[in-house]
């Protein structure tokens, strides 16, 4: 358990806290990405550069770009080490990304598009609040980039809006592209043959997962330890130090229960409800979540931001029980082996899984598929399905389910592909979206170069050199 398992939608947690941007995969990707880090250049960073004379650079319709927009998106890179090719070339190709950015906003106000300020603030809530996340602290944050947090927010508000702006324009660009299968075979067969990806090896599996219940019992020791936790706290002992001790959250446990600052919405909403009728010091009851139970404490709390500590505890399932789930399961796989009832009749009957409606297929939440590469599969997984053939059926394997809880799963491996260039026959899924996204840049380009020539665009004369992918009409 960690402090993921606090965190209101634990499927996002690959990402850690979803961001709703532009699709990277149709741009270059680099100005969204920097500006989802951080717009901002660490305080002890930006006072060790050189500093530049500000200038206009560029005009887009009414939007004015500023050699500190450039300056700042490309510190950020060398930061992150993200500096592909040389300086020059680095910055053409930031203010590329940024005077497509610009072209939007500008369609965006022909449009008559907006976005609501609770819409933009709500945004910016939940990106500073992965920022703290990532941080630590927010007093490590302020540190960092050398601003209070009502400052870094001000700062930021505009990028959030005009990105949000520029997402709906893009999504009228390119929400209709479609593939068909012709147009995926030419894209397809326009690929030189030893330009083909290399494609590593791949498997598609499904589970049936039984997962034994916790005893009332059970529930029932742990809430009455928790009271005793805080019955000793109320009593003087100390919040931090008790959670040290006994807190099943490793990930918030070695800090004395210390989450960190969140935002609204981040939290499970049993424990954010509680989290933020709390006093300084206070601390609450018990409360349920899917993670277990918790009691937490108030540390701080700013505006629409609280630092909470907490205790959590994780009722178990019986080693009985877990017994009677893997003999339950091995009479499944018998039963399947045996031709007495298919996989997909089994997982209808028996699963417990979230999969149980797709055929008990695991989902890859890396790419959103149903396929995997070894190094995204669980180890246990991984280490069972690379002894097995096509069509076989593992014996009852342990597994811990997402809210850690402890269960059995019977796997079979569907298919195994062996290390090749991408082909049609195999690969038609993969192709399909490579095809779908090259179909997208087409659309974006072209309606770049469209509404270039009908905007206003002017770039200042040492930056016309820019070798740009577009053409800018440019003044």
């Amino acid at each position: 358990m960690n402090l993921k398992f606090i965190i209101r939608n634990k499927k996002a947690n690959t990402q850690n806290f979803r961001t709703r941007h532009l699709s990277s995969s149709l741009l270059p990707g680099l100005l969204i990405g920097l500006l989802l880090q951080m717009t901002l250049l660490p305080a002890a960073f930006s006072q060790d550069e050189e500093q530049i004379i500000d200038q206009v650079v560029a005009v887009v319709g009414k939007s004015i770009i500023l050699e500190s927009d450039i300056q700042n998106q490309f510190l950020n890179a060398r930061l992150q080490k993200m500096i592909h090719g040389g300086a020059t070339e680095m910055r053409c190709r930031i203010l590329e990304e940024i005077l497509y950015q610009k072209l939007m906003v500008t369609q965006a106000e022909v449009d008559s598009l907006t976005v609501n300020e609770l819409q933009v603030q709500g945004e910016l809530d939940r990106r500073l609040g992965t920022f703290i996340q990532q941080f630590g602290t927010q007093e490590k944050l302020e540190s960092f980039y050398g601003k209070t947090l009502a400052e870094i927010k001000l700062e930021l508000h505009d990028v959030v809006e005009e990105q949000m702006l520029a997402q709906q324009v893009q999504s009228t660009i390119v929400g209709n592209v479609t593939v068909t299968p012709s147009e995926i075979k030419s894209f397809y067969r326009a690929i030189p043959q030893d330009s083909l990806p290399l494609i590593k090896t791949e498997y598609k599996i499904a589970e049936i997962v039984k997962k034994p219940p916790v005893s009332i019992e059970e529930k029932l020791r742990v809430k009455e330890q928790l009271l005793d936790l805080r019955k000793r706290i109320l009593e003087g002992e100390n919040f931090s130090t008790m959670a040290v001790l006994y807190s099943q959250d490793p990930g918030s446990a070695k800090k004395g229960g210390e989450l960190g600052f969140y935002g609204r919405g981040q939290l499970y909403h049993e424990f954010e409800a509680v989290a933020y009728k709390l006093r300084e010091g206070e601390v609450s009851n018990i409360v349920e979540t899917e993670a277990g139970y918790h009691i937490i404490q108030l540390i701080a709390r700013k505006g629409d931001y609280v630092n909470v500590r907490h205790i959590l505890l994780v009722p178990k399932v019986s080693p009985a029980d877990l017994r009677k789930a893997r003999v339950l399961l091995d009479s499944v796989a018998q039963l399947i082996r045996a031709d007495s009832i298919t996989f997909e009749q089994a997982v209808e009957l028996y699963s417990d899984g979230e999969d149980k409606n797709s055929g008990g297929l695991l989902i890859n939440n890396y790419t959103g598929s149903t396929t995997f590469e070894a190094e995204q599969l669980d180890p246990q997984v991984s280490f069972v399905i690379e002894k097995m053939q096509v069509g076989d059926i593992s014996n009852p394997v342990p597994m811990k389910t997402e809210d850690q809880k402890d269960a059995y799963r019977i796997l079979k491996l569907l298919e195994k592909t062996q290390p090749h260039r991408a082909s049609l026959k195999i690969d038609y899924t993969r192709i399909q979206q490579w095809a779908l996204q090259d179909k997208k840049k087409k659309a974006i380009d072209k309606w770049i170069n469209k509404k270039a020539k009908e905007t206003y665009v002017r770039v200042v004369e040492h930056y016309k050199t820019c070798a740009f992918q577009h053409d800018w009409q440019i003044r």
